[in-house]
């Protein structure tokens, strides 16, 4: 197995994966309220600042700039995942796991680097077909940027074929 070996960026931007196990299961979006309430909770605790973020019914994308000093986005994601799992098994007959035990993360270290991994989130519910366009998909900080004027509301997300058209 190989030995992965986390950022230990303090204050940095970082864009994350996290999964849940069965790929094939809706919770995200079907308990949504549940993920926001769990979110809302450990951000007031330990805060962060959403750059950008998507859920998709199986796994969510993020953006993330932590306060300066402090890189621990390990410990926030794991508050997430358990207060989630335990809201979804106290109102539900929920009994399976959940999560997968690892995620995936990646220091943003360039402005374009950032524009590419905020895009990325925007653009997944049309890479894995859930919409048409971006401003389809509801659960997306893409609505909060369109209202921040950092984004159209048409923004165009179309996705360019294997040969770039």
């Amino acid at each position: 197995m190989p030995n992965y070996v986390r950022s230990k960026q303090k204050g940095g931007t970082f864009f994350f994966t996290v999964a849940l196990q069965n790929r094939q299961s809706c919770l995200l979006i079907d308990h949504i309220d549940l993920l926001r309430e769990s979110v809302r909770y450990v951000k007031s605790r330990r805060p962060f600042t959403i750059v950008a973020w998507v859920v998709l019914p199986d796994h969510i994308h993020a953006v993330w700039t932590l306060p300066d000093g402090d890189n621990d986005f390990s410990r926030r994601w794991q508050l997430i995942k358990t207060l989630f799992t335990k809201k979804l098994k106290a109102t539900t007959q929920y009994k399976h796991s959940i999560w997968q035990k690892r995620f995936w993360e990646h220091e943003i270290r360039t402005s374009d680097d950032l524009t590419a991994h905020i895009n990325y989130c925007y653009l997944n519910p049309v890479k894995h077909g859930l919409v048409a366009s971006t401003h389809e998909w509801p659960y997306s900080s893409f609505h909060r940027d369109v209202q921040r004027h950092l984004f159209d509301h048409n923004w165009n997300s179309i996705i360019p074929d294997k040969n770039g058209k």
